[in-house]
C-alpha cells in the first residue's frame, strides 16, 4: 500500500518561515517511487524531488496554509498527505500547549496552561483561546497562560493563538470533548464578536430603524482592543452623542441560541430550557459620571414561549440609584439601592438573576465595587417567539445629550442549570 510519512512539519503546528519539510513514501508499485513534491496549496506544486524521500525548506509568508506532500510511482498511481501549517510572521514562532491535550477527553471546567515564542525581536504581545472560529474566549497579555474555562457538553475545535510584537501571529488546534457539567462561561465578551448598537429615541424609545451610528439624531460607536484606559489590554470603548437630548444607545450581543455569535445555536432546544442562573461581571470605566443620564445591564431568555428581562439601570440622574425592569408593566422599578460610579476609575458590577422553577424572574443581588445588596425580587414574564440567551449593555443621554464613552473590560458571562 502506498503512503507518505510526514516527519516535519507536524499537522496542524505553527512554525517560522522557512519552513522545514522532511518526508518518506512508500508504494505497493514494483518500480518503486519515482519522485515526490509539496504543493503548498491547491494545485500549486512548491517543490520536487526525484526518488522516495524528501528534505527541504519553503519560504512561505505568514498566514495559514493547506499543504499537501505527494509521491508518484513508476506505475502511475499517487498518494498524499495532507499537512495544516500555520506561519508566524518570525522564524521560531509557535504555542506550546502542556493541558488539556489534543483529542482528549475533558471534565468542565477545563484547564488550559500554554506559553509561546517568537521570532519577532520585540516578543509575544498576548495570548488567547478561541472555543470555535471568531469566537475569543479567553485573552491575556504576554508570553504565556494559565487559566479554566466553563465548557458545556460536548466536542470543541479550540485554537490557542499567540499575536507576537511584530503583527504577527501563531497558533496551535486542540481538539477536546468535554462531559459532564450544567453550564458554561464567555470571557473577554467585550472584544469579541457579535455587538450590534442601536438608537433608542423618545418619546417611545422603540428601536429607530432610520437611524445610523453617524447621526445626526444620535450617534454611537464601539472601538475595540483598546489598550488605555484598559484592565486587559482589550477593553471597548462605547461613545454616544447627537442632537436628539435623552437619547440612548443599546448594544446587544445573542451568545446562545438564535443568531448565536460563540457557536452555539441551539437548533435541538436543548441547551437553552435547561438553564436557571445567570451573572453577569464587567468591569467599566467612566471619566465622568455625571454626564451620563444612566447605564443599563441587562440579560435576556426567550424560552417557551416567555421573554425573561433582567433589566438593571444605574440611574445616575434623579438620585444615583439602581433601578430593575418591570416586565409586564413596562417600567423601571426603584430598590433603593445607592448607585455612585466613581470617577477616572474602573467601577466593578456583578449581577445575579434566575429563572425560578415556576417560570418567574428572581433578581437575587448586585454587587457594585465589593458591595454586595440583596434582592430577591420576583416578576413575571412576557410573551415572545424569540429564542435564546441575550445580553445588552446602554448608555443613556441627558439633558443635554453631552457626548460620552465608557470602556467596558474583563466582561463574563457565566450560566448554568
Amino acid at each position: 500500500m502506498a503512503s507518505v510519512s510526514v516527519s516535519s512539519p507536524a499537522n496542524g503546528g505553527s512554525v517560522g518561515t522557512p519552513v522545514q519539510y522532511v518526508a518518506t513514501a512508500t508504494t505497493t508499485c514494483a518500480k518503486g517511487v519515482a519522485a515526490m513534491g509539496i504543493y503548498s496549496a491547491p494545485g500549486v506544486l512548491a517543490y520536487s524531488t526525484l526518488g522516495s524521500s524528501l528534505n527541504t525548506e519553503l519560504t512561505l509568508a505568514p498566514g495559514e496554509y493547506q499543504t499537501e506532500v505527494q509521491e508518484w510511482d513508476n506505475c502511475g498511481g499517487a498518494s498524499k498527505t495532507p499537512i495544516t501549517i500555520y506561519v508566524s510572521a518570525g522564524g521560531g514562532a509557535g504555542v506550546q500547549v502542556a493541558s488539556p491535550a489534543n483529542n482528549s477527553n475533558v471534565g468542565d471546567p477545563v484547564q488550559y496552561v500554554a506559553n509561546a515564542t517568537t521570532g519577532c525581536s520585540k516578543g509575544v504581545a498576548a495570548m488567547g483561546i478561541y472555543t470555535a472560529p471568531g469566537v475569543l474566549a479567553y485573552v491575556t497579555n504576554g508570553a504565556s497562560l494559565n487559566t479554566e474555562l466553563s465548557l458545556n457538553s460536548g466536542t470543541y475545535n479550540t485554537v490557542v493563538q499567540e499575536w507576537d510584537n511584530c503583527g504577527g501571529f501563531s497558533k496551535t488546534p486542540i481538539t477536546i470533548t468535554v462531559s459532564g457539567g450544567g453550564g458554561g462561561a464567555f470571557s473577554m465578551l467585550q472584544a469579541g464578536q457579535g455587538w450590534t448598537g442601536y438608537a433608542l429615541e423618545p418619546p417611545s424609545y422603540n428601536i429607530c430603524t432610520t437611524c445610523v451610528p453617524s447621526g445626526p439624531e444620535t450617534t454611537w460607536s464601539m472601538t475595540q482592543n483598546v489598550s488605555s484606559p484598559s484592565r486587559s489590554g482589550h477593553s471597548s470603548e462605547m461613545s454616544i452623542g447627537g442632537q436628539t437630548v435623552y437619547s440612548d444607545v443599546l448594544w446587544n450581543n445573542h451568545l446562545i441560541g438564535n443568531g448565536s455569535s460563540q457557536g452555539m445555536p441551539d437548533n435541538n432546544h436543548t441547551i437553552v430550557p435547561s438553564l436557571y442562573n445567570f451573572t453577569y461581571d464587567v468591569y467599566f470605566y467612566v471619566e465622568d459620571p455625571s454626564v451620563s443620564e444612566a447605564l443599563e445591564f441587562d440579560i435576556n431568555q426567550f424560552v417557551n414561549g416567555y421573554s425573561f428581562i433582567w433589566g438593571h439601570e444605574c440611574r445616575i440622574e434623579g438620585g444615583n440609584e439602581w433601578d430593575i425592569w418591570d416586565n409586564q408593566g413596562q417600567t423601571w422599578h426603584p430598590t433603593g439601592i445607592a448607585c455612585n460610579p466613581m470617577a477616572n476609575a474602573w467601577n466593578h458590577v456583578t449581577l445575579q438573576v434566575e429563572r425560578t422553577s415556576s417560570n418567574q424572574l428572581l433578581f437575587q443581588s448586585i454587587t457594585l465595587n465589593g458591595v454586595t445588596s440583596t434582592l430577591n425580587y420576583y416578576e413575571d414574564p412576557t410573551t415572545t417567539s424569540w429564542y435564546g440567551v441575550v445580553i445588552n449593555y446602554q448608555q443613556d443621554g441627558n439633558y443635554q445629550q453631552a457626548p460620552y464613552s465608557v470602556w467596558l473590560d474583563d466582561l463574563t458571562f457565566s450560566y448554568s442549570q
